[in-house]
């Protein structure tokens, strides 16, 4: 029996590992090193032809910090997430409050709402390509109803990163909806009761009560709203191309631009490297800091 016992654990641990195989070999080939190839990548030259790439130091990250148009991407981000993560959050809990509700056809009303995260990127950016086009599109339609003069929002330095923002709001807020729509139901009716019974408003039960328990799942959504102000290129592609004049130029539209339009491997690798990085200081920043600031049940 003495023996037995150590074999039959050591036997159980190799099971468990040929268990965690697939996903390890999975991780080891599409995350980690990649990962660590792009990192490597970051500090040597893009190689060109014949010639193999050579050890360069920090120059791919010197050429970043003097490159004005790495600049532009990201001012032009952080006013893209500085936008898209309070509205599409604050929409998503209006929205989740309001389908919560007995409302007369309140499936009909969740559908409509989630239906813009079923669609493709790419389907979601042509349906408001063509509602910004000008003299023609749908927008275009309602100003001139209304007797406003015509206006190329895409073409428009002012209006072309507001007009993707819109779109990615639009997007997103639906998605994000379902999750606060969850949390809400599985509050304790009780406590709507509670607060009816002292005569609490609305606003005061939502502020003192709900608000409270929907905590974690805000800090759930806050992680992917963040992740999502980041990773936005699919509209960029189809209604701007970065343009007019990189004014709606994002962070990881510059990357695919000089990674795969002017072939700076090197350069797209140094950018990745800071991307992430950032990237993962938010989410560290998050976990460990707001985390403390969000009661459980």
């Amino acid at each position: 029996m003495g023996r037995a016992a150590p074999a039959a654990a050591g036997f159980g641990a190799v099971q468990a590992w040929l268990l965690l195989l697939p996903a390890l070999v999975l991780l080891l080939a599409f995350t980690h090193g990649p990962a660590v190839a792009t990192l490597i990548d970051s500090f040597r030259s893009t190689p060109k032809g014949s010639r193999p790439p050579v050890w360069v130091g920090l120059e791919n990250y010197q050429a970043m910090v003097e490159d004005p148009v790495f600049w532009k991407a990201v001012t032009n981000n952080l006013w893209f997430a500085g936008a898209t993560i309070p509205l599409s959050i604050g929409l998503a809990l209006l929205m989740a409050l309001w389908v919560n509700e007995r409302i007369a056809g309140r499936a009909l009303v969740r559908m409509a709402y989630f239906t813009p995260t079923v669609l493709p990127m790419i389907a979601v950016a042509n349906i408001w390509l063509f509602f910004y086009t000008p003299q023609y599109g749908l927008l275009e339609q309602l100003t001139g109803a209304l007797g406003l003069p015509s206006h190329n929002w895409l073409g428009n330095q002012s209006t072309a990163l507001a007009c993707v923002t819109v779109v990615a709001v639009w997007k997103e807020a639906g998605f994000f909806m379902i999750f606060y729509l969850a949390a809400l139901q599985t509050l304790n009716p009780s406590l709507r009761e509670a607060a009816a019974i002292e005569g609490a408003s609305r606003w005061y039960f939502f502020r003192r009560v709900q608000w409270p328990l929907l905590m974690p799942t805000t800090l759930f959504v806050l992680v992917n709203a963040v992740i999502n102000g980041f990773r936005m290129v699919d509209h960029i592609f189809i209604l701007t191309r970065g343009g007019p004049d990189n004014a709606s130029t994002l962070l990881l539209y510059h990357l695919y631009e000089v990674g795969f339009k002017f072939w700076d491997t090197a350069y797209a690798a140094a950018i990745t490297v800071v991307l992430v990085l950032v990237l993962a200081t938010v989410a560290l920043f998050q976990f460990f800091v707001l985390d403390k600031r969000v009661h459980y049940r």
